[in-house]
């Protein structure tokens, strides 16, 4: 029924893990295969390709539905539906920034100091021409191919470039003066697609099984048996997300409580639980978590 369109590269092990969390495992004959295969009744073909092409061929038609960034949603003018922000990117679950840099001692502090006939490289000429165009500066726009980082100074006055952290271009000896756009990876739909109900459908309960499996990410399922007496304590002291599950247990000894809980405060959590007089704790790691 449906055609898929993974990203290759920076995002394919991230993307091809929260498939796999999501019960939607990518199967291929190797790693360097472009093809592959899930097995799930709605999705009839999956290719791995550049993310820099996927907006382009999903909103063609070529594939139904896809996964790539902001930027390069924008960068390719594609014409395509989001289903929705996967908040998740190649090294940490922040987005990616597209930004201008400049050397460290360019006495240059904004973009408003920038001058007409400034040379900048980047792998994003089209973002960079319509964000230069929005300053009324013409600049001489340079397509880099890779290393944008090192055109500066000798080939370039600055660059445009994504950065997660920034560490790369501190390292470069280069300073950010603006953000451009922030970029979340995304899943987009040709707009034919969506407007069959049945193709629709499906890729509306995709996207409940990757979000649940992002939801899940950094939580964890307590249990935990407690006496009448100290209930009140126990209930008191968990973070939950919700109001916990609470049932008598058999023989009306006490209470089983349950609830979904942060995982950075297990450490803390389960001692806690212990000293306000929880029994039986149980710490079980989640994979899903659908509202």
């Amino acid at each position: 029924m449906l055609r898929l369109v993974l990203p290759k590269g920076s995002l394919e092990k991230a993307t091809l893990e929260l498939f796999a969390q999501s019960d939607l495992g990518v199967s291929r004959s190797s790693e360097v295969d472009y093809r592959g295969r899930i097995d799930d009744p709605r999705i009839d073909e999956v290719r791995i390709l550049r993310p820099q092409e996927i907006a382009s061929y999903v909103g063609e038609g070529r594939f139904d539905f896809g996964i790539t960034g902001r930027d390069w949603i924008e960068e390719s003018g594609a014409e395509v539906v989001s289903l929705g922000e996967l908040p998740y990117s190649k090294a940490t679950s922040n987005p990616i920034r597209i930004v201008l840099a400049v050397a460290n001692d360019s006495p240059v502090r904004s973009s408003q100091e920038l001058h007409s006939g400034i040379r900048v490289s980047t792998e994003y000429p089209v973002l960079t021409k319509r964000y230069f165009d929005s300053l009324g500066i013409s600049a001489e726009i340079m397509l880099s191919y890779g290393a944008t980082e090192a055109k500066v100074p000798d080939i370039a006055d600055a660059i445009v470039e994504i950065t997660e952290t920034g560490r790369a271009l501190r390292a470069a000896g280069l300073r950010i003066i603006d953000t451009i756009l922030v970029s979340y990876t995304e899943v987009i739909a040709n707009p034919e697609a969506t407007k069959d109900p049945v193709k629709m459908h499906a890729m509306t309960q995709i996207m409940t099984l990757l979000m649940g499996a992002l939801k899940a990410r950094g939580n964890v399922l307590v249990k935990l048996n407690v006496g009448d007496g100290d209930l009140n304590s126990v209930i008191d002291t968990i973070p939950f997300m919700k109001a916990p599950t609470i049932s008598k247990l058999y023989g009306d000894v006490g209470y089983a409580v349950e609830a979904v809980v942060e995982r950075s405060q297990i450490n803390t959590l389960i001692p806690a639980l212990k000293d306000a007089g929880a029994t039986d704790i149980l710490e079980i790691p989640l994979s899903k978590i659908v509202p």
